[in-house]
């Protein structure tokens, strides 16, 4: 099976050897993405709902570099350190999404690259 890499210069340098996604099988898998601002290449101060935003705009990016959008995305997941912070991630992710919403899970973790509050990764239909 034939593997793509999806790459873009609109989100900050990846932190480990991985790429921001790859294609295979009509399908394309986007790495987390956690709210690295662009410029800086460091984490965006800010509340969960302010991390979530520059997620979404990083995912924008990632989904645009591979000729997508939101709406062909079919599976997320979501990764916070806290989930007391789940209803301010969910108001954001709500605004990104329309109907049918991609299939998601949500998940509580001990912790995240460089302290994040939230990571996001997708899965993209073909």
């Amino acid at each position: 099976m034939s593997r793509q890499t999806v790459e873009t210069n609109r989100i900050a340098p990846a932190v480990g050897p991985f790429s921001a996604g790859v294609k295979t099988g009509g399908f394309i898998f986007l790495s987390g993405q956690i709210a690295l601002d662009p410029a800086s290449g460091k984490l965006i101060a800010g509340d969960v709902g302010a991390q979530t935003e520059q997620i979404f705009r990083n995912i924008g990016a990632v989904l645009e570099a591979a000729g997508k959008s939101f709406a062909d995305v079919v599976k997320s997941a979501v990764f916070l350190a806290d989930m007391k912070d789940f209803a301010a991630m969910n108001a954001v992710y709500a605004r990104h999404f329309k109907p049918p919403y991609p299939a998601r899970t949500t998940i509580a973790v001990a912790g995240l690259p460089m302290g994040a509050s939230v990571e996001i990764e997708a899965v993209v239909g073909p």
